[in-house]
């Protein structure tokens, strides 16, 4: 008896061990592939646009004293819209090998095709560039949508319209992937943005934004415009869709001033979100449900995500306060399109939707507003006598993002010096001259916790219990072989299954 004790215990931290230390990290990089199942819904009159001056406090400019760079060189750098991705030429390699580069605020790796794919038109041919070196160290990634792995390897970088100056980087030349390049895409490649503790292997990869700060001498901070609100349905080839300011803020590409709130933490960009309104309607959810796993700030993430519960809620807030009660429920799980006739306007159908950020006053909040034409997204391979259209919003089970639905309405400022983000109305979130977004505040956030971020363990912690737990093992496993080696009874030590697996995939 006491061996199959002891055997269940060995098996039970085996089992514990293997989930940790064999665990994923996953980004949240999700981009629209474009394949839907249609529905016509109901009828609908005139369109109604509500729009709300702003104000706030906040600095709004980056000086450069150096020079290295002009943000006015960088405006209309990126292509691309919220369903293919946001995407800026790079030079990669001596000579120069020129690729479209997803734009990726949700992770820190920076990865090429380095090989054929069916999906892409050209890749980084390392053989070419006599400045690649190749580190030899293995490294993959594992977004909610896709994956890659490949090798890693240090070469020289340019951007035609970005900082003045060529940049020596950490680069992962992607040899194998499933499901992460798609149909339609047209960049070969992604640009992680984000801080150097999600960079894979380890966070001693220095990313890419690191070393422009470090080799330029540029200030710590980047802004991104995202424009392609619309252009799903567009027939227009790779029209300018949006700008990346390396090293501060254009002020002609927002209206009115920023807004600040905090970055909780330094891995993504995490900040915390207070509550939500449906309309004039707030959820009355505890603040804490919205920040469950975290919340963070994701151009890689094409719809706003939310964790599941703040999800049911939303989607019974809009069905309960709108003339939609039977609208069908493929709609709102993402497996059917909307459509109406094409002389049609279903906006009025819907509420505006707002997010409360803590201000960096912790006492303030403030509101991001988004209106309809944001959230319900026209989708172009329709059929042609009908306008569809997709709910901009999903599920999630690994925390809030907000990602490209609500980034669109906003010019988007990553503060990294000051540890802040900024938000401030976006120049081009216009349709038909009404603005599609809103900022208001501040308002008083003494109704809410002090500390609405929800808890959740970091790779370093992971880290350490998984080879605290590999020491474990490892003493248990020895007396077990002291104890096989002794004469005793067989008996049925019975199955470990898939069951007995603590954690399989973990999804920060």
């Amino acid at each position: 008896m006491a061996n199959i004790a002891l055997f269940s215990i060995w098996a039970f931290v085996f089992s514990l061990n293997f989930g940790a230390t064999y665990c994923y990290f996953s980004i949240p990089l999700k981009i629209y592939p474009g394949k839907y199942n249609f529905t016509t819904e109901a009828n609908l009159s005139s369109d109604r646009v509500v729009a709300l001056k702003s104000d706030g406090e906040g600095l709004s400019l980056a000086s450069d004293p150096s020079g290295t760079v002009n943000f006015l060189d960088m405006v209309n750098n990126l292509q691309g819209d919220s369903g293919r991705g946001y995407y800026i030429e790079m030079s990669i390699g001596t000579p120069g090998q020129k690729l479209n580069i997803l734009v990726d605020t949700g992770s820190s790796n920076f990865a090429v095709a380095a090989a054929p794919h069916p999906f892409i038109t050209s890749y980084f041919n390392t053989a070419l560039s006599s400045t690649f070196q190749s580190t030899g160290r293995s490294v993959g990634v594992r977004y909610t949508q896709g994956n890659w792995e490949g090798v890693l390897g240090t070469d020289l970088v340019s951007l035609p319209k970005g900082p003045n100056g060529t940049i020596a980087i950490n680069i992962a030349a992607i040899q194998l992937s499933d499901s992460f390049f798609l149909p339609g895409i047209d960049w070969q490649g992604i640009l992680g943005l984000a801080y150097p503790m999600l960079a894979r292997p380890d966070s001693s990869v220095e990313p890419f934004f690191n070393s422009v700060v470090n080799q330029l001498g540029i200030p710590n901070m980047f802004s991104l415009q995202m424009c392609g609100a619309g252009l799903s349905d567009s027939s227009a080839v790779n029209p300018p869709a949006g700008s990346l300011i390396m090293g501060g803020a254009e002020p002609t590409l927002y209206r009115g001033s920023i807004w600040y709130t905090p970055i909780v933490e330094e891995w993504y960009y995490q900040v915390e979100v207070l509550k939500l309104e449906v309309g004039d309607q707030s959820l009355n959810l505890d603040c804490k449900e919205y920040n469950v796993d975290k919340a963070i700030v994701d151009s890689g993430t094409t719809l706003l995500r939310l964790p599941i519960n703040v999800f049911n809620a939303v989607v019974e807030t809009i069905t309960r306060s709108s003339q939609i009660e039977n609208f069908s429920s493929g709609f709102w799980d993402g497996t059917k399109l909307a459509c109406w006739k094409k002389d049609e306007n279903p906006m009025e159908l819907f509420p505006k939707l707002s997010i409360y950020l803590r201000a960096t006053n912790a006492s303030q909040s403030f509101r991001i507003t988004i209106l309809p034409q944001l959230y319900i997204q026209p989708i172009v391979d329709a059929e042609n006598n009908l306008g569809c259209f997709r709910f901009g919003m999903s599920p999630s089970s690994s925390g809030l993002v907000i990602g490209a639905t609500v980034m669109e309405g906003f010019y988007v400022v990553f503060d990294r010096s000051q540890k802040k983000l900024g938000f401030a109305l976006s120049s081009c979130a216009v349709s038909d001259g009404k603005p599609l977004s809103e900022i208001a505040g501040p308002f008083s956030a003494a109704d809410v916790a002090a500390d609405c971020s929800g808890g959740v363990l970091k790779e370093p912690v992971l880290w350490m219990i998984s080879y605290a737990l590999v020491a474990v093992c490892a003493l248990i496993l020895i007396g077990l072989l002291l104890l096989l080696l002794l004469p005793c009874r067989h008996r049925d030590r019975g199955e470990i299954t898939d069951e007995s697996s603590l954690v399989r995939h973990r999804i920060k």
